[in-house]
């Protein structure tokens, strides 16, 4: 699906703080959003949590930069961190390039599958983009 020119993959949860989660069994693969990468500019930077780290829904567990702001990078999920994308980590720039697939950031063994039922999916997540997309366009006038 596309909203107002932002990509937005039907069959991904999202996370209020513009974090996206594809599950796959009791994995999750997690990123960024394509708004939230636009917004932000070229990704020069990021730090992610590490492989065997305990991440909890809603925490911060990481950090990116760009050449004009620092964002937070949370976990939109619990669980234990099983792989982070090398690649991520050497070019950040890559999930400009492809949010939703190349430039993922972290995969996690999910430890409470009913937290899924938190997150946005489908027309709930649509309008919330919508929402945020209106915000930014009234911040800018």
């Amino acid at each position: 699906m596309e909203v107002k020119g932002y990509n937005m993959p039907d069959e991904l949860y999202y996370h209020k703080e513009h974090m996206w989660v594809k599950v796959e069994g009791d994995k999750a693969k997690v990123g960024i959003t394509d708004f939230a990468q636009k917004l932000a500019g070229e990704i020069s930077f990021i730090e992610l949590p590490e492989e065997g780290d305990e991440v909890e829904k809603d925490s911060v567990v990481g950090s990116y930069e760009t050449g004009k702001w620092l964002g937070k990078v949370y976990a939109p999920i619990s669980g234990e961190v099983i792989s982070v994308n090398e690649e991520v980590d050497d070019d950040p720039a890559i999930i400009n390039e492809d949010p939703y697939g190349k430039g993922w950031l972290f995969e996690v063994k999910i430890s409470d599958m009913s937290e899924l039922d938190t997150l946005m999916k489908g027309e709930e997540a649509k309008n919330w983009l919508l929402e945020e997309i209106n915000k930014h366009e009234e911040e800018q006038k």
